[in-house]
């Protein structure tokens, strides 16, 4: 098959986004044209951090959706037209956890070969997170590409892909919360909220969203906060802990990536409560745990701390689950979508997250 020609925005390519060449899709993998990505905060974060070790150029974005042009050799389950949003977590079935059947914490994922390389020069790109959704057109491993139904919205399902799996995952899978329990929410941007709309689904009793920014906060409580607290006006741990009922809460997540963060959340606990790290850490970060103190210490709190990696999904059940619950109107994803952008706009989508005043631009692909 022919390679087709399309448009990416690639990381060390200043200006306006550049020609592509896309190869076609080799076995077990399909070219999707995409529709719509969501710009998230790990995409910063790869720009930020000089590509994270990748090669260049690379090609960004993960939260993708869209329809399958072509499908290689051996893929049966999806055909040219299928409307998709990308994972970026599909079990590879090989390393331990796949083997002994807990898909859920596949410790690789499967990987496509790199099939998009850069017009003028021939040089071949990365892809964020194996998906490179900054682009008219990517190829990703067949069972990456997870088939949605007709009725869903690809502009919306795009953010299933990270953001909102992410949070919702975290109280489904990673630290599934029980109906009743009290939570607290650290850093209410799109995956804290998604953590809340998370809890709310799975009934709990007082959510309590916390952060410094009074935008992010209002967001907290339209997504399902009961409770909020603005961490600038004092101890959080204090007011999470009196919000619960003197006693802390059973379920503390983190979504902003801070130690004093995670060392806040496992404060915020109750006794034998689950404190969930899911922020992506700076390089060389670290955390002080108290062990001894009685009432939020870890040894005598019986503290558990665990960490989240993308809701520990097994995306051919939970994103169908996920458009699903959006279809019966129990997930809010329309107004997670603060503005719809083109290629052009990344740059400036990057430097409107940095003010933390906005959930996802989603990025518009036709």
């Amino acid at each position: 098959m022919a390679t087709t020609l399309g448009r990416a925005a690639l990381l060390l390519e200043p200006g306006q986004p550049v020609s592509v060449e896309i190869d076609a899709p080799g076995p077990n993998e399909v070219l999707i044209r995409v529709v719509a990505s969501g710009v998230c905060h790990t995409d910063l974060h790869v720009k930020n951090m000089n590509g994270l070790g990748m090669n260049f150029p690379i090609v960004l974005g993960h939260e993708g959706a869209g329809y399958v042009e072509q499908v290689g050799e051996g893929v049966t389950h999806l055909v040219p037209g299928d409307p998709v949003v990308i994972a970026y977590r599909a079990p590879c079935e090989q390393c331990p956890a796949c083997k002994r059947g807990d898909l859920r914490r596949c410790w690789m994922a499967l990987r496509p070969k790199l099939r998009i390389k850069r017009k003028k020069d021939g040089a071949t790109c990365a892809q964020v997170l194996r998906c490179g959704t900054f682009s008219t057109h990517t190829v990703v491993h067949s069972k990456a590409a997870i088939k949605m139904p007709a009725n869903m919205p690809l502009e919306k399902a795009c953010l299933i892909a990270c953001g909102v799996v992410t949070g919702v995952g975290a109280t489904f899978n990673t630290s599934p919360v029980y109906a009743g329990a009290n939570v607290a929410v650290i850093g209410c941007g799109g995956v804290g909220l998604s953590v809340i709309q998370g809890a709310k689904l799975a009934h709990a009793n007082k959510i309590i969203g916390v952060d410094v920014n009074p935008v992010k906060l209002k967001w907290a409580k339209d997504f399902g906060a009961t409770h909020v607290v603005n961490a600038r006006d004092g101890d959080p741990v204090a007011a999470v802990r009196a919000l619960a009922d003197g006693v802390g809460v059973d379920f503390a997540y983190e979504a902003v990536g801070k130690p004093i963060c995670i060392e806040q959340a496992v404060k915020m606990l109750a006794y034998a409560g689950t404190a969930t790290h899911i922020g992506l850490p700076e390089d060389n970060a670290s955390v002080n745990l108290d062990l001894s103190d009685m009432d939020t210490g870890v040894y005598w709190n019986k503290a558990c701390l665990r960490v989240c990696h993308a809701g520990d999904t097994l995306p051919s059940y939970d994103f169908p689950l996920l458009a699903q619950l959006y279809l019966q109107k129990k997930l809010d994803l329309d107004s997670m979508v603060t503005s719809i952008i083109t290629l052009n706009d990344v740059e400036d989508a990057f430097h409107e997250m940095e003010t933390g005043n906005v959930i996802r631009s989603v990025i518009h692909l036709g």
